[in-house]
């Protein structure tokens, strides 16, 4: 056995259905609240949803446009037309992505099956692009 990766991974294969993603991401959004339940304490999500990098593994991992919360990535400089700093998500390998938007009270989720990162595929960079394009204020 090798030694530990720096990052052990996590997200190799969960599996879930749009409508438990929008709950998720609704719960985040609203400091740790569905609905009326309290599911986690607002300090857990602010520690969620706030980078936890060190300046080098952020430089190294993401560059300067995105740190790393607790299961999140996080949005710290806007380099494209959805990346709000203090937005945050996830992007996966079968081309699913998800984003939560404080700023703009925007919750968005691409779900597709292609393995290609979501980056890569030019189905997410419209959906992005639509998805802000919609914003009417």
């Amino acid at each position: 056995m090798g030694p530990r990766p720096a990052f052990p991974d996590g997200a190799a294969g969960p599996v879930s259905t749009a409508d438990d993603q929008l709950a998720f991401a609704r719960m985040l959004l609203g400091k740790g609240r569905y609905g009326t339940e309290r599911i986690l304490s607002r300090r857990s999500v602010e520690l969620m949803t706030t980078g936890q990098l060190t300046p080098a593994q952020r430089a190294r991992e993401f560059g300067d446009a995105r740190d790393w919360g607790f299961g999140v990535s996080v949005v710290t400089r806007r380099d494209t037309l959805s990346a709000t700093p203090g937005a945050y998500g996830w992007d996966g390998g079968y081309g699913t992505s998800w984003q939560s938007d404080p700023a703009e009270d925007l919750i968005a989720i691409l779900m597709t099956q292609r393995l290609q990162y979501p980056a890569h595929n030019p189905v997410y960079q419209d959906f992005w692009t639509c998805a802000y394009q919609s914003l009417d204020r």
